[in-house]
């Protein structure tokens, strides 16, 4: 059973930010605001909007097709190309550019909303110099010590990472950007793992939560979560999220 598993959760595509493989293998709750049904509505009150790290633009494209109208100038960005190539698949109307994370390759103040779902690194300056006076981020980010049950399983514990990605230290780099932060929220949500391969699909994956992931060089730790998981039923993490808005004001924003 457990080579078998491992064989599903190695072969799964892994390309995009779609998670539906999962289903009947992980569950995740969800944080309580709603991002998509918030980004959707934002979507419909404004001219031109950004995503920036789309992924496969799973997440963008729903909230495109439960918006009332959609902006009359639609852009994304991506850094790597199978998922790019995807989202210019999946986002139709909508140009898909491939850029690094640190980049966003627009003119000044050229949208009104720049949106983003668990981006890797955020570029607070980049963000400001693209949005138009009163133009907004609206974004849900990884917060510090997600997953961490599982990713210390593999990688032994890791102080100083667990203290990254706090939302109170985000909020302060927007405000440095010149940006106002006027809505921060936080959400520490259950995960559930029901057997390896999920573990192997996830890793495989979220790329960053264990670097040097592969079956090979962590056959004895999967094969010891294995033998756990058989045991107590599943493996239980905690995502950490937050909710974090932050406007232009209604000046010159240097993009220094």
């Amino acid at each position: 059973m457990f080579e078998h598993l491992i064989a599903e959760g190695a072969a799964a595509d892994v390309t995009g930010w779609d998670f539906s493989w999962l289903d009947g293998r992980a569950t995740e709750q969800r944080p309580p605001w709603g991002y998509v049904r918030l980004l959707s509505s934002r979507l419909s009150r404004v001219d031109a909007a950004l995503d920036v790290q789309t992924g496969g633009g799973e997440v963008f494209g729903e909230a495109l097709g439960s918006a009332a109208a959609r902006p009359r100038v639609l852009a994304a960005t991506e850094a790597w190309p199978p998922n790019a190539a995807a989202a210019a698949r999946l986002l139709d109307g909508v140009r898909v550019a491939v850029a690094p994370e640190t980049e966003l390759p627009f003119p000044d103040a050229t949208f009104d909303l720049v949106s983003s779902r668990h981006p890797a690194t955020i570029a607070w300056r980049e963000i400001a110099r693209v949005l138009r006076p009163g133009g907004s981020y609206l974004a849900q980010h990884v917060g510090p010590a997600s997953a961490f049950e599982l990713i210390e399983f593999f990688t032994g514990p890791q102080p100083d990472a667990r203290r990254r990605r706090r939302p109170e230290d985000e909020a302060a780099a927007a405000r440095a950007a010149g940006l106002d932060v006027v809505d921060l929220r936080v959400a520490r949500t259950r995960i559930e793992l029901f057997d390896v391969a999920a573990v192997v699909y996830l890793l495989r994956k979220v790329i960053w939560w264990v670097p040097d992931f592969t079956v090979e060089r962590y056959r004895d730790k999967l094969a010891e979560l294995h033998v756990r998981m058989e045991a107590g039923g599943s493996f239980i993490a905690h995502s950490s999220r937050h909710l974090i808005e932050a406007r232009r004001p209604d000046v010159a924003v240097s993009g220094g």
